[in-house]
């Protein structure tokens, strides 16, 4: 996976991801699972990781997911909402259609084959990933 790297352009917000409707039992422990983040030489990008165990998200006042980044680090672990989420370990309809809408309202968006993060999640003191939408409910 390429790494990401800002630019001076117009960023596109994420107007798909906030709308998605995902429940929590769409996930399972041990699911490969990838948070996309952005564009980069023409496809999705975005970081890869395994489904833990629920947890509550606290910025969404939902039930979420413990995820464990494979790569470790000081953030081995985060919670994160289900709809933040799209599995990498098998070819679900609903992930195959939410990744398609955010492929077709973001690459014609893209400018160039560099890697673009979209600025779109931030982790909170607490370790857990909330997006732009969903800041405003964070503690």
């Amino acid at each position: 996976m390429p790494e990401a790297v800002s630019r001076d352009v117009c960023i596109p917000a994420d107007t798909i991801t906030p709308d998605r409707d995902v429940t929590h039992a769409h996930f399972a422990p041990g699911d490969q699972i990838v948070v996309i983040k952005g564009v980069a030489d023409g496809e999705l990008w975005g970081e890869a990781m395994t489904v833990v165990t629920p947890s509550w998200h606290t910025p969404t006042e939902e039930d979420g997911w413990r995820l464990r980044d494979p790569n470790g680090g000081a953030l081995s672990f985060i919670t994160a909402h289900p709809r933040y989420l799209v599995h990498l370990s098998k070819r679900c309809p609903d992930c195959l259609i939410y990744q398609r809408a955010l492929r077709d309202y973001l690459l014609p968006k893209a400018d160039g084959d560099k890697p673009l993060d979209g600025g779109w999640y931030s982790i909170t003191d607490r370790n857990q990933l909330v997006h732009t939408a969903d800041q405003r409910s964070a503690r």
